[in-house]
Formats: structure tokens, sequence, C-alpha cells
């Protein structure tokens, strides 16, 4: 895929190129232009070639549709001297969509599709489309949003087999397919295969994590389920007394529907509540915000539950691995139906009393922080204190000021802009400041190009102006998403001393302090 960034005031011009592997560079020493292949749409990915080299497959999607709304699969002859011939449309529309598309052993064209609700696997044999599996499993995913390039959820070990992932309840799994009968077989392994996988005839090797172990690259033996870490992402072990399990949960919310989460108790060997006591929940809304929260292990949350908190993550409805109907929940109402089903979450965690109601925390970074942001707006009294990771606090600036990828996804989420502008701005936390009740801490990178720090920085003056306890943190050289590490540990420790102030309570060990405005 090429983007051409070359003209002034459009968005990038995305095409399908070939380039030439023995071709001279162009002037400046850069690398050929390359021979467009296929252009017209706003986006291309995952270009496969067949084993033979005679076809080509690739993903093409159009504004405002993202790739989890509704993609385009086509194949074309690939012919000589980098062109190709006879492009078709293989499956695929505006409410279909495509997932990883690739070719097996013998030539024949694989995908997922969610065109019964739910990504499953499917093969192309001439004209005819049919489903890999003779059975297909019960609200089980084949396939993820696609944020990033890359990413799989199967691979082939051979002719006759498939390494899958798939994701069930809001838990992955790793197993085989017989691609003869059609058969699933699952791979007893404790682990939760995450967002890479590859296969040989015995073999996988694919990035995973357990809720007591980090993420890693792993060897399995398919014959065995024998599993061996061949890299891990932390070099540290931690001690499984301090570790808090996922229990995934299920709980009623707005409309008669159920939503999901993952409830985390305090845990922490050293130390022992009263029998009586109700620990302080952090309700954590994740980002996206179609993506999901998994149950592996989270070093963040672990820093919260055994310091005493109980922490849930919610998959609120919007969120991806419980099919097209639970994702599309969000379509027209984001920052109604996430904001519902975490408040929701809160209340039922306190109905069954694993939480404190006087101790009611809500957290969240980007779209999470919009989420986290508009519960402490729209609903005030429901929490008592809420922290924002370069949140979106002006959803109508998102819409005009992004990259291109997300530059359309508002359309869904929200509405068309501007002729939705209305909209933006009754769901638009800065607006209605007046309504905020409770403290409030911020943390914003000042290189964000997707939230602009002055979303962050007005947040806080309204919350200082009337009164409320605010804290407000910027960090040089983070974007969007903190990557430092320095950075990292200064937040955790910022937002526990901002908590420790607000609920009246000192945390252990040394911490910096932080200023806090209006704290009583």
């Amino acid at each position: 895929m090429r983007e051409d960034h070359t003209t002034p005031g459009h968005e990038p011009i995305t095409t399908l190129v070939s380039i030439s592997l023995d071709g001279q560079p162009a002037a400046g020493g850069l690398l050929p232009a390359g021979n467009v292949l296929a252009s017209g749409y706003d986006f291309y990915s995952t270009p496969r070639l067949s084993p033979d080299g005679s076809k080509l497959s690739w993903l093409a999607w159009r504004h405002p549709q993202m790739p989890w709304d509704g993609t385009e699969l086509w194949v074309a002859d690939a012919a000589d001297a980098g062109a190709l011939a006879n492009p078709t449309l293989v499956a695929g529309s505006a409410h279909d969509s495509i997932y990883q598309p690739g070719w097996s052993p013998d030539g024949t064209l694989y995908f997922a599709s969610d065109r019964t609700g739910w990504w499953n696997l499917y093969r192309a044999r001439g004209a005819r489309i049919e489903p890999v599996l003779r059975e297909p499993i019960d609200e089980a995913e084949f396939g993820r949003p696609q944020w990033l390039l890359g990413w799989a959820t199967w691979a082939f070990a051979d002719a006759r087999r498939m390494v899958v992932t798939y994701v069930r309840r809001g838990r992955w799994h790793l197993a085989t397919i017989d691609l003869s009968t059609g058969t699933l077989t699952n791979v007893a392994t404790d682990l939760e295969p995450l967002e890479w996988l590859t296969a040989t005839r015995g073999d996988a090797v694919y990035v995973a994590a357990s809720p007591t172990s980090p993420a890693a690259v792993v060897h399995t033996d398919l014959s065995t389920g024998a599993t061996t870490i061949i890299r891990s992402s932390a070099t540290q072990a931690v001690d499984a007394g301090h570790i808090s399990v996922a229990e995934a949960i299920e709980f009623p919310t707005e409309g008669g529907v159920t939503a999901h989460a993952f409830y985390y108790p305090p845990r922490n060997k050293d130390f022992t509540a009263l029998p009586s006591d109700r620990p302080p929940l952090i309700v954590i809304s994740h980002g996206g915000p179609t993506t999901a929260t998994k149950a592996t292990l989270d070093l963040q949350v672990q820093y919260w539950t055994s310091r005493g908190f109980a922490v849930v993550d919610v998959n609120y409805g919007g969120s991806s691995g419980y099919g097209r109907d639970y994702r599309e929940r969000l379509n027209g109402r984001w920052g109604i139906v996430d904001v519902d089903d975490n408040i929701n979450t809160a209340r039922f965690l306190v109905e069954q009393g694993k939480a404190d109601p006087r101790r009611l925390i809500i957290r969240g970074g980007s779209a999470g922080g919009y989420t986290t942001l508009a519960a402490l707006t729209f609903h005030p009294g429901e929490f008592k204190a809420g922290a924002s990771y370069y949140g979106v606090s002006d959803a109508e600036a998102l819409a005009k000021d992004t990259h291109k990828f997300e530059s359309r996804y508002l359309d869904t989420l929200i509405g068309p802009y501007p002729a939705a502008q209305d909209v933006y701005r009754a769901r638009s936390p800065i607006h209605f400041t007046e309504r905020l009740a409770c403290a409030l801490i911020l943390f914003q990178g000042l290189e964000d190009k997707i939230v602009p720090p002055d979303q962050s920085e007005k947040m806080a003056d309204a919350v200082r102006a009337k009164g409320l306890p605010v804290a407000y943190l910027e960090f040089e050289g983070e974007q969007h998403g903190f990557r430092k590490a320095d950075t990292i540990i200064r937040c955790l420790e910022a937002e526990l001393y901002f908590y420790g102030a607000v609920f009246g309570f000192t945390p252990a060990g040394p911490i910096q302090p932080i200023q806090i405005d209006n704290l009583q």
C-alpha cells in the first residue's frame, strides 16, 4: 500500500502498488514510486500473493466505513510487468467485514467474515463461498477489528490443517482445524493467544499471555500442547500472592440487555481486609472504543489490586469479541451506551457487595478518557473521582482534526459532521462542566496529535473554576499513549496520591506529591 501526501489540503491518497525489486532508486536515493495496481478506494490492506504467484488478493474500503464495519475482498490475476488483470469482487460489502484474507498451500483463498453476525472462517472455491467449520462454535469469533496491519487469527500448519485462534465470551483460545472434516480441536494450553500467529507442520509460534504471566513470544507443540517461552516482554517475576485473577462477569444494563466485564478483587498476601469492609472500586473504560479488554496479566491493574482497590475492566457495548450486534450497540450512541454500561457495572458490583458505593472511581485513556469525562459530566454523583488520560473532552474538535484512518470514524459513532454538529456539542463534556460534582485528575502528552493538549487543559481549567479538586499533569515528549517508563510510573503514583488526598488515606511508600487545586 502507498500513501501519497503530496497534494496540499487533501488527505493522503492510498493506492495498491507494485515495486520492482531490481529497480534503480529515484532521485535523492528514494525508492521507486511503484506501479499503481488498484486505486479509487480510501483504504487498502492485506495484499497477499497466491503460492504460485498467479493471483493477488487484497482488502479495500471507503469512508465512512471502518474495516470492522465493512470491507471488500478482491482477487485479480497477477500479470507480467507488475500489472493486474480480471479484478473480481469475492466477498464483502459496506455491512460485511472481511478480515485476514490469505491463501492455502493448494491455492485456495481463505478469510474471516462476519456475514452471520460473528467473524467465522470461509474459503472461496470458484464462485462459491463455503464455511471452513462443519459446525460453527456458538458465540465465537475468528477475527479482530483491524486497527493494525499484520494481525492474524489463523495460519496453515500444512495443506490439511489450520492453526487458529478464536475468542469466546472475552477469552481467546488456540485450536486446530482438520480441513478435510471441518472439525475444530482445542489445543490444551493455559495461555491466551494475542494478535500475532504463524505455524509450521507441527508447531505454532504466537504471542500469548495468561492471567498470571505477561505477554511473550511462545512455541506450542500442536501434538502435545507443550508450550515454551521464546521471549517474554518482562524479566521481573511478580509474586503470585500479589496477583489478582480476573473473573468474567455479565450484568444487566440499559435496554434490557447484558454487558460484559472482568472483575479483579483486591489481593495482597501481606494484608487482609476486615470482613465488613468493601473495597474502593476503579472502573476502567478501555480505549478504541471498538477494541476489547482482556483478562491476561496487566501490571497496571495489579498496581491497584495489590494496594487494596477492586478493579473492573469493562467491555461495554461497542467492544469487539461479542459479535456484530454487540459492536453496533455503540453506533450513533457513543457517550451514551458506553457510559451507561460503565455506570451499571459499578452499580452491579455495589449490589453484589464487592464495592464501596462511597468510593467509586472511573478512569480511562483516549476514547476511554472520553467515556470517563462523559460519565462524570452527564451523570454527576455516580462516581466520587475520575482520572482521564489524554481523554476527548470535545468530540467536535476530534471530528475536525484527526488522522485519515479515523477521520470519519465518528460518522458511525455519533453522526455525520457537520450535519450532526448539535449532537457533537451535546455529547462533549467540555460544554457542560457546570454539571461536574467530583474530583478529577488529568494526564496529557504535549505532542499528542490525536487529542491535542488544549482539550485536557480546558477541562482542567473548567474544573478548577468550579472549585472542585483537580490536578493536571503534562509530559513533554509523550504522544497519544504514554510510552516512557518514567512517565507511566509517575502517572500511577500521582493517581494514587490523588485518590489518597480525595478519600483521606496515606499511600504506602515514598510518592512524590502533586499539586491539587481546591483540595479542602
